[in-house]
């Protein structure tokens, strides 16, 4: 062999192993977003129990930083990238604008120049338009004093042209509203018109209930949000109520801020029905640093009280043909973020699975019936509780077999929390620990000295671990008892990943065909399942997770389109292959 191919050949794979490398230091994120959320302000909402709450993100890029504005917080995040945040205490509500006790419900921001604009959710003309130019800290004057539009669930945005508007809604029986406000008085231009409604008789996804089986209420069209991409207008809108799994986003496109607005056919674009925590609706769609776009949202737990929620975020983007999607496949297991621009039509997805999913659980005691295996079992509503806070209660895992441990997500839950509103200088602290055997533990996460306030602490190993067993040993809580929704554990398993699904059937009936009823052969060797679905065979960007059977019934479709489905298996060793694509007509 020639010297200069021996040289192509070491710089190859140098070149490789510098990839490599550099892809394994990548920053990566886990949902439900960690951070310190408050607790309901609200009596009314408590009476099950106190929780931590908040929905209805926006997202905003200014000056560099993201800003991270939601419901009843008492204030809101800044972060340099996406994945340590900053809390800002800021009590936005005013005495005499006060609305039914929020905390600047639902917010809108909107960047004009060098200035960041923050308005709460009200019906109301005395609110208060808020601006900043450092919001890195409380530093913050009124721009209006009195706002005089009135907008609940408010979504701002300023067009090229350097005109602003306002869209806004939350409503069962109303419409979306849209209306042009001056720039620079921020006073109403004109009377407010009808947007877009719901059309639940022709769309499933947006009749209400748990499972789109609504049988006593009308569905629910709220959240409003504005992107302009290539000359196209894209009002987004929440439906059909937080409190189900299906709660996602859609969208309607227009030529004109002000519409008319047609309904995009590839809807909802933001829809997350299973895994650990359900729910991608009411939220908004930004570019980060690098012109990617990502689109943030409103995940639900709904269990001590329905509006009991938590945040994430997914990888978003618009296609060739201008279509607006978001990807929410594994969207609660560890994902990179963007360190560059990137196409979000390829997955950001580390391919670390879940290794402990309904695996044996031992624990140092348990309340009632919040049993071991709740932290276990990929469902957020569940959770294992101790009997007390005490330092040295602990839960053990078992994987099953030695795997490679990436990353640990520990999520907290509000057993007998005390806490009401958003509470400073709280913190978590606790210990982990792994074994090979389950008899000699070596420590793994130590945050003994660490003062934060972590719900859903995500933990990135520098270093992989190998391990079977993991031990996390409580030292201290907040508030409440020392209670798990789910210590969940990433990484490999030592074993196969499971073939390709076989036998995949889609059942579209005749007298309803807004609803199909999916069921494919079971997989012996698979922990769950992951559907594709879309309109088209080359744009099936929307999914659903499945654990533990081979059947799902889906009752989103749009009862006049034709729909194409793809199903892979999954387990603690990796992915399936796809199935081939199934059309229903």
């Amino acid at each position: 062999m020639k010297k200069t191919h021996r040289y192509l050949l070491v710089l190859i794979f140098c070149f490789g192993l510098l990839n490599a490398q550099a892809q394994n230091k990548r920053l990566t994120y886990c949902n439900p977003l960690n951070l310190d959320y408050g607790y309901t302000p609200f009596k009314n909402f408590a009476s099950w129990g106190k929780h931590r709450a908040t929905a209805d993100p926006t997202m905003t890029l200014f000056k560099g930083k993201y800003y991270l504005f939601s419901t009843n917080q008492f204030g809101y995040w800044w972060s340099d990238d996406m994945l340590n945040w900053n809390f800002v205490y800021r009590k936005f509500v005013r005495p005499y604008n006060e609305v039914q006790g929020d905390e600047l419900c639902a917010p809108a921001t909107l960047v004009l120049g060098d200035t960041l604009l923050v308005i709460g959710s009200t019906y109301n003309k005395d609110f208060t338009l808020w601006m900043s130019t450092n919001p890195t800290r409380d530093d913050w004057k009124a721009a209006k004093d009195y706002f005089k539009v009135g907008a609940w669930d408010p979504g701002m945005f300023a067009d090229d042209d350097g005109r602003v508007y306002i869209y806004h809604g939350s409503s069962n029986t109303l419409p979306l509203y849209g209306q042009e406000i001056d720039r620079h008085t921020f006073e109403p231009i004109g009377p407010k018109k009808e947007m877009v409604k719901l059309n639940p008789e022709e769309h499933g996804w947006e009749r209400f209930g748990e499972h789109n089986d609504n049988v006593f209420l009308l569905p629910f069209i709220e959240g409003s949000w504005m992107n302009k991409y290539k000359g196209k207008y894209y009002l987004q809108f929440g439906a059909p109520g937080t409190e189900q799994s299906g709660y996602g986003d859609g969208v309607f496109v227009g030529d004109k801020p002000l519409g008319p607005f047609t309904y995009q056919k590839h809807n909802p674009f933001s829809y997350k029905p299973g895994g650990f925590a359900k729910g991608a609706g009411h939220g908004a769609t930004w570019q980060d640093k690098y012109g990617n776009y990502w689109h943030i949202s409103t995940m639900g737990i709904s269990v001590k009280n329905n509006f009991e929620r938590r945040i994430g975020f997914w990888p978003a983007g618009f296609d060739q043909d201008g279509v607006l999607y978001s990807n929410t496949a594994y969207g609660d297991y560890p994902h990179y973020l963007a360190n560059g621009p990137e196409d979000h039509l390829k997955s950001n997805f580390t391919g670390w699975m879940l290794l402990n999913y309904n695996k044996p659980v031992e624990v140092s005691s348990t309340l009632g019936a919040y049993a071991a295996n709740n932290a276990v079992d990929e469902d957020i509503k569940t959770y294992w509780s101790a009997k007390t806070a005490n330092k040295g209660e602990w839960l053990k895992t078992d994987l099953g077999e030695v795997s490679t441990i990436n990353a640990i997500q520990v999520n907290y839950a509000d057993q007998d929390a005390e806490f009401m509103g958003k509470s400073q200088g709280v913190y978590h602290q606790y210990l982990i620990y792994s074994s090979l055997n389950g008899k000699t533990w070596m420590p793994l996460i130590d945050k003994s000295k660490k003062r934060k306030d972590v719900p859903h602490d995500y933990i990135q190993l520098k270093t992989p671990a190998k391990a079977r067993y993991i031990k996390m040993v409580n030292l201290h809580m907040p508030t409440g008892k020392f209670a798990l929704s789910g210590l969940r554990v990433f990484g490999k398993g030592s074993g196969a990943r499971p073939d390709t699904v076989q036998n995949l059937i889609v059942l579209r009936g005749d007298s309803e065909r807004r609803n199909s009823w999916l069921k494919w052969k079971p997989n012996d060797n698979a922990t769950g399942y992951t559907i594709y679905f879309g309109i088209a065979p080359d744009k099936l960007y929307s999914s659903m997770m499945v654990y533990g059977r081979n059947e799902y019934y889906f009752n989103g479709m749009d009862k006049s389109l034709p729909y194409y489905f793809q199903i892979e298996a999954f387990n603690e060793n990796g992915v399936s292959a796809r199935t081939k694509v199934v059309k229903v007509d």
